[in-house]
């Protein structure tokens, strides 16, 4: 069967306006690549990124940053096959990661947390190792606390677990977790939720998560309380960089963009969320 005609003046209709948007599309100016940069990497450092690009973009109209989460190996294996314009990872450069440079627009710690509820207030490095490798399975064997411990751990590829099993002479296969998460928002959820958990987040996280009414409570370790001010003078036992990364020289919008995000206009952003200014 043979379709109806369209009528004429519908076919003018048509031709006018793929005409006009046509026409618009020559007119309308063109998006520049370098007024466009991807982010993408370490959870930690995406926060406090997000907040530095808003700003950045209020500065600069017509830019868009956009900031995506993965962990710090994510940041790292993208810079380096070019699918991301600067890569984010909360920890130091490794050796064999020479051939990046990072650019630290903070510090931050890594804290272990346990749910508000809990009556435990200390645990001793002992008793964290003993605990994450299965050997202690009880809050009562640690303390006042009752039932048993809910152990949380970060995937693969986080740069928090790799501080956390640094810091403890760990290797992943000794780990016995009941949970495994992504990024610190998750652990923060999932110990929020969880009255036996015991999980490891960043300070900066911890510190906004109980300021914000969120049930967790972190735990001194070596007798250093989490706070800012410990790993601001440096105190803390476990410190990190938080570090915007890159595979060769930064050159027009990125090189504005780590300028910017490395300057004193943005101390007030990183103070808000409880981590530490690089100067």
């Amino acid at each position: 069967m043979m379709g109806r005609a369209v009528p004429a003046q519908r076919r003018c209709r048509g031709l006018a306006l793929s005409v006009g948007v046509f026409l618009a599309a020559l007119i309308a100016p063109a998006v520049r690549a370098d007024d466009k940069l991807l982010l993408t990497g370490s959870s930690t450092v995406a926060p406090l990124a997000a907040e530095i690009a808003k700003r950045y973009e209020s500065l600069h109209p017509g830019v868009r940053v956009d900031v995506q989460m993965g962990g710090s190996a994510r940041g790292v294996t993208d810079i380096r096959h070019g699918l991301a314009d600067i890569g984010m990872v909360s920890r130091a450069l490794k050796a064999d990661e020479a051939d990046l440079t990072a650019y630290t627009i903070a510090f931050d710690g890594v804290t272990m947390i346990v749910n508000k509820v809990n009556p435990i207030t200390t645990l001793t490095e002992e008793q964290i190792v003993a605990i994450y490798t299965g050997k202690i399975r009880e809050w009562s064997a640690v303390g006042p606390g009752k039932g048993q411990i809910v152990i949380e751990n970060k995937a693969e590829g986080r740069s928090t677990l790799e501080l956390f099993l640094d810091h403890f002479k760990l290797s992943s296969p000794e780990i016995k977790a009941d949970v495994v998460v992504g990024d610190n928002e998750e652990a923060l959820k999932f110990v929020s939720v969880s009255p036996n958990a015991l999980g490891y987040v960043s300070i900066g996280g911890a510190v906004y998560a109980a300021d914000s009414g969120v049930p967790i409570k972190a735990l001194p370790l070596d007798g250093v309380e989490p706070t800012i001010e410990a790993v601001a003078t440096r105190k803390f036992p476990i410190l990190r960089e938080l570090n915007l990364v890159l595979a060769r020289p930064p050159e027009g919008r990125v090189k504005d963009f780590i300028n910017y995000a490395q300057s004193g206009e943005v101390y007030d952003l990183v103070k808000e969320l409880f981590y530490v200014p690089i100067r």
